[in-house]
């Protein structure tokens, strides 16, 4: 408005561009991801616990946790943004875990005391009770993070807002279980034995003598005025809201009833299910494991037939076309070409309005292959409705288009909100400029040629006419003269060299001398430039030189001090890997002169950088969820068995992966990486249950059976609830959804897999291998049966 305003009443602004309203809007989808998944996560708790009040206690962790994480994001200068927003997705399923285990375990021992022990002293109890394994399941979480830290390329860019994000709201969610969760817990379960006339009748402490009783007198009024503020009145309202919510959840739960009844029966059956399962694979636990290592060992056999990028592509809407006209166009033929090239667009269906550019100027952006006036960009926007497909079908209407324009280059683009290089990127490196021209041109037919790669450039592209003077060295001598004189007096005159300044005010001007442009218009005039000035015998510039007009290429580049060939090409179809191997294998069939070497770069390098990384900092993640692991147990061998549900989870993640048609990525590696930390949680709850019921005496056989069932239903809900916080970035609604996505799918796949594997495998293998003896006395161990 403030620029309109300084413009004459003839002029108006219109704005075509505003990148800052996707991001607003993608920012605003997470976070209603977000809000729907803690809403879907609290469904699932009640549908298990059938109550309103703890369900409600359970979910303030979320609300709780996410406003300590903007506080630790503010403090850190992590900005709220796409990748930091998704962190908070991401972990919102996670929220309610430690707050689950901890409530849970108030409740038992709220149940074992019949009435005998307060509810404060429950939660007490109850909360130290669990606390060093939820901090042992948080710290597994973490750990899986602190690799990141050493991860390079892309992923390393994008994302450490988002681990730092998750990392900060589970730091918050344990540190909520451990303290709000158990003062919620003791407050809703309190006998309510403080009455008003304990509020208003302070504990006697011995009557007061002499002074003292004079100021207990005076100060009467002002003691009963702050208990009436501080005491009474939070009590009243406090008691107020509970049982207003009493009466609301008692009513609700009459509602629900038959929700949760049929939901009931169905856990119920689940349960003897799974009992029953779990008694025959321990019958035959041979088979079970042969079966779930084929299962796992088919997935990684499948992994060749995922396709793989660097990162999905965001959709934006919009995109742009850059195109070339010859070197030496003006700018009007190039004005014309894009308001011809408008007029086609806005006429294709699913095609908003465009907006235009013709010649860089002085813009400031501008690469030096852009070339100045015989450049142009046209940008084009799309409807609100239109799809990827849509798009696709635009873009190939206007590149038939433009094939049909003769001596015009175009290339395709789209806005960036990251950085990249372009998919396909090929350096061919080589000294000789004509030899890597031709090559250059061989194989950018070649890439062309295949319907695979679009929008196929070279850095060596013919650029602007140019003069150029190839001077006769035996001339030269005879006069006793030489090139490196003769070309500098040459550039003096044409170029014009300083021969003093004007002072003005505080600064200096320089002063240019050169020849008159009648002078040097002409290739003639040139040549009649004096290369001896003072000589008795002048000699003009055509006598011991060629001048004449050529076209020089329109930029050199160079890699490592080599001259450089850059090709680009964008994909028409497939995924970067299969792009890469057809580039590979046309290099191959063309081939170079050996004085060329031909290196595939651009998008397929960094994917290989990153992929490096994010595989060392996998195999680092697994290593400190073991060493965690290994010191809670103290333990070397039960850590181990524990992390067999990462495998497995990785598979499942590949079955999703398959079956969503999503390529491996880093937001896949990322998704991963979350999962070793998140998978072995509930290995670690059954496997930690089992130990301690051998320690009070239980036979191997029948504590894993025991633990196995009494687990079964905090790791269904913790489950459930990480998988229903994801779901809504699963299905991938709202812009920038193809960053989140991937890693949901992954993360939600490999856990529900690697779960149901748990259940039954797990015991399986801990039947199978462990050999620890615990001790125990004979009293506790008299008819008991051993197995395995």
């Amino acid at each position: 408005e403030r620029l309109q305003n300084q413009l004459p009443s003839d002029y108006a602004l219109d704005k075509v561009y505003d990148q800052s309203e996707f991001i607003k809007q993608a920012i605003e989808d997470v976070k209603s991801s977000a809000i729907i998944g803690g809403i879907l996560a609290m469904i699932i708790l009640y549908l298990f616990l059938k109550d309103f009040w703890p369900t409600l206690i359970i979910s303030v962790s979320i609300p709780l946790s996410v406003i300590a994480t903007f506080n630790l994001m503010y403090g850190n200068d992590i900005s709220l943004n796409i990748m930091s927003l998704g962190g908070i997705a991401l972990a919102v399923g996670l929220l309610v875990d430690n707050s689950i285990v901890v409530l849970e375990n108030i409740d038992k021992h709220k149940q074992r005391g019949k009435g005998l022990i307060s509810a404060a002293a429950a939660a007490t109890e109850g909360t130290k009770e669990v606390s060093s394994a939820i901090l042992a399941s948080t710290l597994t979480t973490l750990a899986v993070f602190v690799p990141l830290i050493f991860v390079e390329g892309i992923a390393g860019q994008l994302f450490s807002d988002q681990a730092m994000t998750v990392s900060f709201a589970l730091i918050a969610s344990l540190i909520v279980a451990l303290t709000v969760i158990p003062a919620l817990a003791a407050k809703a379960h309190r006998e309510d034995s403080f009455t008003e006339q304990d509020a208003l009748e302070p504990t006697p402490a011995g009557r007061p003598e002499g002074w003292r009783k004079i100021v207990f007198y005076i100060t009467w009024p002002l003691r009963m005025l702050v208990k009436l503020v501080f005491g009474i009145i939070p009590m009243l309202v406090t008691t107020l809201l509970i049982t207003v919510w009493r009466a609301i959840s008692t009513a609700l739960s009459f509602i629900f009833k038959p929700l949760t009844g049929l939901f009931g029966l169905a856990f119920n059956g689940i349960e003897k299910l799974y009992n029953v399962s779990l008694k025959a694979a321990l019958r035959t636990r041979w088979l079970v494991l042969g079966v779930a290592v084929a299962v796992t060992a088919s997935a990684f056999m499948l992994i060749p037939r995922l396709g793989m990028e660097l990162i999905p592509r965001m959709s934006q809407g919009e995109f742009f076309i850059e195109v070339t006209l010859a070197a030496g166009s003006r700018v009007e033929q190039t004005d014309d070409l894009l308001t011809r090239l408008a007029l086609y667009t806005e006429s294709l269906p699913d095609v908003d309005r465009t907006y235009s550019l013709a010649g860089t100027g002085s813009l400031i952006s501008a690469a030096p292959s852009q070339g100045g006036d015989h450049w142009g960009k046209l940008n084009v926007v799309l409807d609100k409705q239109a799809s990827d497909a849509d798009e696709a079908r635009v873009k190939e209407s206007l590149r038939e288009y433009l094939a049909k324009q003769a001596g015009v280059q175009s290339k395709f683009g789209y806005p960036e909100l990251f950085t990249f290089a372009a998919p396909i990127q090929i350096e061919l490196q080589g000294y000789d400029l004509a030899l890597l021209q031709r090559s250059a041109d061989s194989l950018q037919q070649a890439l062309e040629g295949s319907n695979r790669f679009a929008d196929v450039t070279s850095s060596l592209r013919v650029g602007n006419p140019e003069l150029k003077i190839n001077f006769n060295h035996a001339a030269l001598a005879r006069l006793e003269l030489d090139a490196s004189t003769a070309a500098k007096l040459v550039a003096a005159q044409i170029g014009g060299e300083v021969a003093t300044q004007y002072s003005m005010r505080d600064r200096k001007v320089d002063i240019l001398v050169r020849t008159a442009d009648t002078q040097r218009d002409q290739i003639d005039d040139v040549g009649q430039i004096i290369i001896n000035p003072g000589a008795e015998q002048p000699v003009p510039l055509h006598a011991v030189a060629e001048v004449f007009v050529s076209n020089g290429p329109s930029e050199i580049t160079r890699v490592g001090q080599q001259r450089v060939a850059l090709l680009e090409a964008n994909l028409r179809y497939g995924d970067l890997a299969q792009g890469v191997a057809e580039a590979e294998q046309i290099i191959r069939e063309i081939a170079l002169p050996p004085q060329l070497r031909a290196t595939i770069a651009g998008q397929s390098e960094d994917m290989q950088q990153s992929f490096d990384s994010l595989m060392l900092a996998l195999a680092l993640a697994i290593f400190m969820v073991y060493l965690v692991m290994a010191s809670q147990f103290e333990s070397l061998g039960h850590p181990l068995l524990i992390l067999f549900a990462i495998p497995m989870a990785v598979a499942g993640a590949i079955y999703g992966l398959l079956l969503t048609n999503t390529n491996v990525s880093v937001v896949v590696f990322i998704g991963l990486i979350m999962l070793c930390g998140i998978v072995v949680n509930n290995a670690i709850v059954l496997i930690d249950r089992i130990n301690q019921l051998r320690e009070q005496g239980q036979d191997k056989h029948s504590a894993i059976i025991d633990a196995a069932n009494s687990r079964l239903r905090p790791i269904i809900m913790t489950t459930l609830t990480t998988i229903l916080g994801l779901l809504p970035m699963a299905i991938g609604f709202g812009e920038g959804a193809e960053v989140r996505t991937p890693m949901a799918i992954t993360v939600i796949f490999g856990l529900l897999f690697s779960t149901l594997l748990t259940l039954i495998l797990l015991p399986v293998i801990y039947s199978l291998f462990d050999r620890k003896q615990f001790a125990v006395s004979a009293s506790d161990t008299a008819g008991g049966k051993v197995y395995g």
